[in-house]
């Protein structure tokens, strides 16, 4: 087998996108027959060699490939761990799937709804890349005072406490309740931490409830509840591409 960068095998594994894996490399987090390798563009035969990422083994490239489809539950992070023991995507798995798979982008510690899971490096690449913008929907329940300005706005651009402005994007209003909370429907093609919180903010509104409804094409099941997931078929994955 021909000798790959080390920041690609780690990517081809499904343990990160190509970013992340060299700044785990950087970090030292990853050993190469034992001895601890920083630098992401160094060459190997995977084959050949034994790589060690956070302790654990690699695994082999013939493992299947397999991604899944999670309903998230509020207060569950999309991670692998947790250093101060929070309980993490990974724990709604573990001892029920053999593969390593990793979170597919992220989704807020206290929002729920639609994650992907996989150890496909090229979907996981296909769908966190940003020049890739596959919309992503969101249902949100705020609260405050509503009025048109409010829909104004939300759809941007908002400028971000980092200074990042988002770009405009469709927001729908889905209900108007009596009791000053607004269901609203959120399209983005970009997904900056916690954005969409901070644009409500930006309204004047507090977030009740965040949840991810579909990414591009490929719904959340109606009958998924909160903790439950299951293996994307092959159609889905197809639907779950198109742009």
């Amino acid at each position: 087998m021909a000798e790959e960068r080390l920041q690609n095998i780690l990517s081809h594994r499904g343990v990160a996108s190509r970013r992340h894996a060299a700044e785990m490399i950087e970090a030292g987090r990853v050993t190469v027959d034992g001895a601890v390798v920083t630098e992401p563009g160094i060459r190997f035969d995977p084959a050949a060699v034994k790589i060690v990422v956070d302790g654990r083994v690699l695994a082999a490239a013939e493992e299947r490939t397999r991604t899944i489809i999670m309903y998230k539950p509020a207060g569950v992070l999309s991670t692998l761990s947790d250093p101060f023991g929070g309980e993490t995507v990974a724990d709604l798995l573990r001892g029920k799937v053999n593969e390593r798979l990793v979170p597919v982008g992220r989704l807020d510690k206290e929002s729920e709804g639609l994650l992907l899971m996989s150890n496909d490096g090229a979907l996981t690449l296909a769908l966190t890349h940003p020049r890739y913008e596959h919309e992503k929907t969101y249902i949100v329940r705020a609260a405050g005072k509503w009025s048109e300005e409010k829909l104004r706005v939300l759809r941007g651009p908002v400028e971000m406490p980092d200074g990042y402005v988002t770009r405009p994007c469709p927001v729908d209003v889905v209900h108007v309740g009596r009791d000053n909370v607004t269901t609203l429907r959120f399209r983005l093609r970009e997904g900056r931490k916690r954005q969409i919180r901070y644009m409500c903010s930006a309204a004047h509104l507090v977030v009740l409830s965040l949840v991810r409804v579909a990414v591009g094409a490929l719904r959340l099941p109606d009958d998924m509840r909160p903790g439950q997931w299951r293996d994307l078929s092959p159609q889905e994955i197809a639907k779950l591409l198109q742009k």
